[in-house]
Order: structure tokens, then C-alpha cells, then sequence
């Protein structure tokens, strides 16, 4: 059972509910969910969120549209991804985050079909960057995860799924999918307000031509409307994560 665990909470300090942001008629979460649930490979989708308090409206959210979810740790995102895969029986996991409402299912499919023929414990197209910022994606087997549930004792280990993982190669088989042409520099993700200003724009011209717009109907697009990308280039590719590793300490 390959099930795709989206991670969604209410409480980001850059940019609180986030995740209800409208998208043309959508919220950001729904536009991700839709993406997702186009990829063919994909069984299944569980939306993993925290039992704060704020994250009630997270959980009636998926009640009311029949999305499954599972509710744990706000912090140790480790443990509610392990919690949640385990919860649900989910074999390999693939790992997507409520940022990416631009997501195309195309790379999706790319990552778990590598994934797949190479029996890899974990694979993504992060290893090395080469997709915009926003097209990430990672596909993981529950051993591999359940392995780094167990070892992980740095706090950037507990608040980063799959960190220990990526730190460990001679533990774990890992592998990457690159894109043919490195487009790294390009950020097409939801934490800040200039982030949702540049995806609204983007939303507003496609989504009615082409409702899962992908990744070159975006570069063409951009190619025509430079002026667009002025919104969020200034923002630091992975801050949350950088951040995370320059308090990092042992809390497990």
C-alpha cells in the first residue's frame, strides 16, 4: 500500500493557516490533495496534523471532505508521520507537505516509479536540488521510516521526517531523481506572504486553462511574466530547516 502522508498543521510562524489560503475557489490544502490524489501511483492519502488545539479546524476540514487524517505531535514530526504510516498500514510512504500547492503529479510519479524499480528505502529529487522549490517530493518504506523513529535523537532528526535518513547512507539505500535542466533557484512554495502573492498570480492565469497545471506550463508562463518572480526571490531556499540545525541538540 503506497500512501501519501501530507503534512498540514494551522500553527506556521511565518505564515499562520497557511493551509486555508484561497487558491481560485480552493484552499492551498484542497489544491494539494487534488495534486496528489491525480498521481495513479498513489493508494491512498492521510492528512497528518497536530492535536493542538488550533488544529481542530484542520481535522473538521478533513472530516467534512472524507480525507483521512491522523492527529499527533506538533514538534516531533517524526513521531506523528511514524504514528500516522503505522496507524494507517502503509508499506512505502510518500511524503508530501501542505506548502506545495503547485506540486506537479508528473514528478510525483517520477520519484515513486524510481523508488520502485531500484527497491531503494528512501527516495526523493532533494538529494541534490534541481526542481523548484515546491516540487518536493520523497517516497520512503515504512522499515526505513520506522528505523529512523527509533534512532533519531537530534531535535532536527525529530522535527524533519526524513533527515536522519538522508544523513545516514550507509545505512539506508537512497536515491534521486534530477531534473534535466537545474531549476533550484526557483521558488514556488507556501511559507511567507510574498510566497502566496507569486502562487496566486500563477493560480489565476492557469488553473482555468489547465486545472493541474505542472511544472512546464509554469516555466512557460514565467517565461512571458519574469516580473512575477520578483515577489519571493529573496527568500532563503529550506529557512525553517536551517534554522532548525543552527539550535539543533539531543532531545530523545
Amino acid at each position: 500500500m503506497i500512501i501519501a502522508i501530507i503534512q498540514a498543521r494551522m500553527g506556521s510562524s511565518r505564515l499562520p493557516k497557511k493551509i486555508m489560503l484561497e487558491l481560485e475557489g480552493k484552499t492551498a490544502l484542497e489544491r494539494v490533495i487534488e495534486r496528489v490524489r491525480a498521481c495513479r501511483l498513489v493508494d491512498d492519502i492521510v492528512i497528518a496534523t497536530t492535536t493542538e488545539t488550533r488544529d481542530a479546524e484542520t481535522a473538521s476540514f478533513c472530516e467534512k471532505r472524507g480525507i483521512k487524517f491522523f492527529r499527533g505531535s506538533e514538534n516531533d514530526v517524526l513521531d506523528r508521520f511514524y504514528r500516522a504510516a503505522l496507524h494507517f498500514k502503509a508499506d512505502q510512504i510518500v511524503r508530501v507537505t501542505s506548502d506545495c500547492p503547485m506540486i506537479d503529479p508528473a514528478v510525483i510519479e517520477k520519484v515513486i516509479s524510481l523508488h520502485l524499480k531500484t527497491k531503494a528505502d528512501y527516495t526523493s529529487n532533494v538529494l541534490k536540488e534541481s526542481f523548484p522549490d515546491g516540487q518536493d517530493v520523497e517516497i520512503l518504506s515504512f522499515g526505513a521510516l520506522k528505523k529512523a523513529w527509533e534512532s533519531a535523537r537530534l531535535q532536527s532528526e525529530r522535527e524533519h521526517v526524513t533527515t536522519f535518513i538522508r544523513n545516514h547512507p550507509e545505512i539506508f539505500k537512497l536515491q534521486n531523481v534530477e531534473n534535466g535542466q537545474d531549476l533550484s533557484s526557483k521558488r514556488w512554495t507556501l511559507d511567507q506572504a510574498e510566497d502566496y502573492e507569486f502562487i496566486k498570480s500563477i493560480y489565476k492565469a492557469l488553473v482555468g486553462k489547465s486545472p493541474l497545471f505542472g511544472m512546464d506550463e509554469v516555466l512557460d508562463y514565467l517565461r512571458k511574466h519574469p516580473e512575477l518572480e520578483k515577489h519571493n526571490a529573496h527568500i532563503t531556499r529550506n529557512e525553517g530547516y536551517l534554522k532548525s540545525l543552527k539550535q539543533d541538540r539531543i532531545v530523545k
